[in-house]
Order: structure tokens, then sequence, then C-alpha cells
């Protein structure tokens, strides 16, 4: 597959409004509820935690497929980037097309659970890591902002420590 046409397709993934159609489906505008955001968070306020899963799930989804889509189909990388770093960058593109959807008028979600998939499908061992510490921060906290801060951030730290999770 040429990468462009790859890139096209997981920045389409990642811009499918999946909070937008659940909340649809039980009759309400997700992007005039709360803070407007289409994500699970929102979702989850607005219908409950089983629809905050449903929707989590799948926006996690829209970044692994990428992701891991591009390490089946790129698995020597692209360009000086080897299979690690060209699998990320897919996910990206997916997370770019949750935030900037051309679905929703190029608004969308603020990308935290399409990251995790990005990262899940790229290097799973530390984003499995950040994700166990976002749980341990959400618990903590209670607020999402932070949790979701130091998953994003600690996923690099994992990322070194992990023997074999970083590009060589």
């Amino acid at each position: 597959m040429i990468p462009a046409l790859w890139g096209l397709a997981s920045f389409v993934i990642g811009a499918l409004p999946f909070g937008v159609w659940v909340a649809r489906t039980k009759g309400v505008d997700i992007l005039s509820y709360g803070s407007g955001n289409p994500g699970a968070t929102n979702v989850g306020r607005a219908l409950g935690k089983k629809f905050f899963f449903v929707v989590f799930v799948l926006d996690m989804l829209k970044g692994l497929v990428p992701a891991a889509g591009a390490a089946w189909l790129f698995p020597k990388g692209l360009g000086p980037l080897e299979g690690q770093p060209t699998a990320f960058l897919f996910g990206i593109l997916a997370v770019i097309g949750h935030a900037k959807s051309p679905f929703l008028k190029f608004r969308g979600g603020k990308g935290v659970s399409t990251a995790l998939g990005a990262g899940l499908g790229s290097a799973p061992l530390p984003a499995l890591a950040a994700f166990a510490l976002f749980g341990i921060v959400l618990k903590t906290t209670r607020y999402m902002s932070v949790a979701s801060l130091t998953g994003g951030f600690s996923v690099i730290l994992f990322a070194l420590l992990i023997p074999g999770s970083s590009p060589q």
C-alpha cells in the first residue's frame, strides 16, 4: 500500500465521530451538552458509564487500527523512521483526525483515547504502563485532565525504561 493512502485512511478513521453517533442513538446532541466535546468523558457525563466505555473503546480503536496496520504494512518503517516510530506516526494521524474531524467542521475531541490506541498499536508495553498510571492518577485525583496529561507524558518515560520498547 502506498504510505500516503494509509496516511489518509488513518486520518479518516480517526475523524469518525463515534461519540456524536452514539449520543445521537439516545437523542442527545453531544456537541451541545456539557463541554461540547464528542469524546468518551462527555458522552459518559451525558449518558452514563456504559456509553462512556462504548465510546472509549471505539475511540481507542481509531488509533490502534492505523498504528497496528502501519506496523504490519511497513514493518521496516518509512524513510529514516524505523517500524515503531512509523506505526506511531500513523496513529498520530488518527489522533489529528479525531481532534480536527472534517465530519464535525474540523472540531473534535482531545484525542486521549485515540492516542492510547496509537500507543497500543506501536509500543504496547509502555502504553499499557502509562494507562495503568493514568488509572491510578484518575482514581486518586478524580481529575481526567490531570490523569490524561500524566499518562501522556509518562509513556515517553516508560518507553525509555522498558527494555526493547524504544526504537534502536
